[in-house]
């Protein structure tokens, strides 16, 4: 037993090898462990890595990852609706004094004899020509449209070497513009019984008449 009033003292720690590994310091070897360790790795070889396999995308993931074109926009083309081109009639040729283009050889001559019954008279006596131009448009339309055929405008004879006979001109002037061209037929001097050279026969077209 230790002696009294002192402690037991504790056994010293074993000594460690001088191979152990120390923290923080590289362990030594011993020259069989070296030797050791040296035919080891000799004879062998050192690991391949391995590469990396990728798994091939399909068809539908590769699509997906490639931009889509953008669609060229189509134009429609607009229908061309080919239009049937009308032949323009000919205007109607132009009348004088007694021309029957358009009137049998009968009702010519029963007009210039005055042996048709005349319908409507009108005097252009005391119109300025503005007046009488219009009014003569107008009195041809109205007896178109009531059916009448013979009519007769008188203008005056006048004195043309003294230019006092200005409406015995213009008259059958005015009867070939193209609206009142298109209403009449025929037209010539009258009788002396309806005027003379002072007055015009007028034969008309019928309403239903082709133009």
């Amino acid at each position: 037993m230790p002696p009294k009033g002192r402690s037991p003292k504790s056994p010293k720690p074993a000594a460690e090898p001088q191979n152990a590994r120390e923290p923080g310091r590289a362990s030594k070897l011993s020259e069989e462990e070296r030797a050791l360790w040296d035919s080891v790795t000799r004879n062998t070889e050192p690991l391949r890595k391995r590469p990396h396999k990728t798994t091939p995308k399909t068809p539908a993931e590769s699509e997906d990852t490639k931009p889509t074109p953008a669609k060229p926009r189509v134009r429609t083309p607009v229908p061309v609706i080919a239009t049937p081109v009308r032949k323009a009639k000919p205007a109607p040729p132009t009348l004088g004094h007694g021309d029957i283009a358009d009137l049998d050889k009968r009702s010519a001559e029963r007009m210039r004899r005055g042996q048709l019954p005349i319908e409507a008279t009108l005097d252009l006596h005391g119109h300025s020509q503005d007046a009488a131009r219009r009014e003569l448009a107008e009195f041809l339309a109205r007896a178109q449209g009531a059916g009448k055929r013979c009519v007769i405008i008188v203008t005056g004879k006048g004195d043309i070497a003294r230019g006092s006979g200005v409406l015995r001109t213009q008259v059958p002037r005015w009867l070939n513009e193209a609206e009142n061209r298109a209403r009449v037929l025929a037209f010539d001097y009258a009788q002396p019984r309806h005027g003379g050279l002072g007055a015009l026969y007028v034969l008309l077209r019928k309403t239903r008449e082709p133009r």
